[in-house]
């Protein structure tokens, strides 16, 4: 799952810009870190407004482990910038997960901004809510 790390940060991006084309006016500026060895992703998210002015709003985290049963998890943490809250989405591998979808699922909560101090599971189990 080393290689879900790229694609998924991909289809994260794809799915920002698909939700909000010209953030502000301007267009998404971002930039992605990879450490296969540790399991590590991140992209730092910002935009560039017509002016060349650029604003950072925040980043996405991803890590790939494998839990105590052996199966693998990636777990997405999100940040805004100025702000202290994260939100926390756990990605189980299973055969039906749709990764397009999960993605778009973490964009959509990204640019949704900062999250309420709940917990929520959603009904297919496959993406979990924790903010804090």
């Amino acid at each position: 799952m080393p290689n879900r790390l790229l694609s998924l940060l991909s289809e994260i991006e794809r799915a920002l810009i698909a939700n909000d084309p010209s953030p502000g006016g301007g267009s998404w500026d971002t930039m992605r870190l990879i450490n296969y060895h540790q399991g590590l992703a991140r992209m730092t998210i910002a935009v560039k407004t017509p002016d060349h002015t650029t604003t950072s709003r925040g980043s996405i985290l991803l890590q790939n482990f494998r839990l105590a049963d052996g199966s693998q998890c990636l777990k997405a943490n999100l940040s805004w910038q100025g702000s202290e809250n994260t939100a926390v989405y756990a990605i189980y591998a299973k055969p039906q997960v749709n990764w397009t979808l999960e993605a778009s699922q973490i964009a959509v909560k990204w640019l949704d901004g900062q999250p309420a101090a709940t917990a929520t599971d959603q009904t297919d189990g496959s993406l979990l809510e924790a903010a804090g």
